[in-house]
Formats: C-alpha cells, structure tokens, sequence
C-alpha cells in the first residue's frame, strides 16, 4: 500500500475514532391554534397545517441563520402558490426565504461552538402567532416560550392585519434595526420583552435571549401552545 494510501486510511480512522458523527436535529412543528396555520422553515419549506397536526423537519450539523414561522390567512392554487397575510414567503407554499414581518419567529444553529445548538425565539420580526419552541430530548430542559396577547395590545404605530409588526420592519432607522451594530431597547421593544421577556425584542438583546442545547437535541416548536 502506498504511503499516500496509508496515511488516508488512518486519517479516516482517526477521524471516525475521535469525532463520531452527529445525526442531524430533528424539529416536530405543531399547531395547536383554533385555525389553520401554513408553517414555513428555511431550510424546510413550507406546509399546511390544520389544528393538531405536526410537521417534521431535520437539520444537519452546521445549518445557521435558520428560522422555522406560522403564516396565516393564506391562499395557495395547486401549483403551491398564492399569498399569506402574514408571514407570506414571496408567495410560495414550500418558502425558499425568510417571511415578511410580522412573524414571530424560531431562530436556530446547529453544531456550533463547543458542539452546542444556539435556539431563540424573536420578535424583531414582530409578531402573529403564540410560539413554544423547546427541546424534546433528555439532555436539555430548555424551554421559550412567547405567548401574550401582543396582537390585541399592540401600539397604533406598529399595528397589522393580523399581527404586530417589530419596529425595525416599520421605520426601518439604526435606532431600531441596529445597522451601525450599537443600538439599546427602545420604548417600543420594551413593549415586547415585557409580555415576552424570554425572546429577542432588538437585535442586541443576546443576553437574556439566546439559548443553548447540546448538540444532538432534538426539538419541537408549537404554534399557540
């Protein structure tokens, strides 16, 4: 065998020996709103969901930027395509991008640093639908949840059809999106971390708002849990 050879098979040994493979991270979408929901996911798709039913999607080890959404009140003809009121991904059924505002939103990364996942939920955003988003494994316990009455509360400025649109989206100043990177809370994400203080109401709201699992959690998001 030549030394070339040799040295690629214990390569691969070593590697298969010290740094086993990781399955990809299962997510259990369920929707347990009084109506229907179309649950996106970049990457994922996209899919109906009546009350009760669940949506499985998977991720491999170093998927980041990834976001898992309700969309409501949409119309789709057969060819999967049409609109939603709120979430619409630029009129797909199976979304290929991130949704239009507002959407609450499940936000992962998986197999980062120190083979952790990194999970939130965000109302940058804004919001439309009440979200859980947790582990279903044994090895964490972590639990987010965004649940209050934000649409019925929401302040005139920021007010949609059938949602609460994050102050970013509407006025779109650094104030708000935090584009030049130093930005603080605002009278208006105070009004989301109050009913939601777990979730991500400006863009540098990471301490108190982004959560870690081990790699190999697998997870479950609910819409009006």
């Amino acid at each position: 065998m030549s030394s070339l050879k040799t040295l690629s098979l214990f390569s691969f040994l070593f590697a298969a020996l010290h740094f086993p493979s990781v399955h990809a991270a299962t997510f259990d979408i369920t929707n347990k709103c009084p109506y229907t929901v179309w649950a996106a996911a970049v990457p994922g798709g996209g899919r109906q969901l009546n009350n009760g039913e669940t949506w499985t999607i998977s991720a491999a080890p170093g998927t980041t930027q990834a976001r898992i959404w309700a969309r409501t009140n949409c119309q789709f003809d057969g060819a999967g395509k049409g609109s939603c009121q709120t979430g619409d991904c630029n009129g797909l059924l199976a979304c290929q991008g991130y949704g239009s505002p507002p959407n609450t939103l499940a936000e992962y990364a998986i197999g980062q640093f120190a083979n952790q996942d990194f999970i939130d939920i965000s109302n940058i955003d804004g919001f439309n639908v009440p979200m859980e988003f947790s582990s279903a494994s044994a090895g964490c316990t972590r639990v987010i949840k965004c649940t209050a009455d934000i649409v019925g509360q929401c302040p005139n400025e920021l007010k949609v059809p059938g949602g609460c649109n994050g102050p970013c989206p509407v006025f779109k100043t650094d104030e708000y999106c935090c584009n030049s990177g130093s930005c603080g809370p605002t009278p208006f994400s105070k009004y989301f971390k109050e009913r939601c203080p777990d979730a991500y109401s400006y863009p540098k709201d990471d301490p108190t708002s982004l959560f870690t699992c081990p790699t190999g959690t697998n997870y479950k998001v609910i819409f009006c849990p």
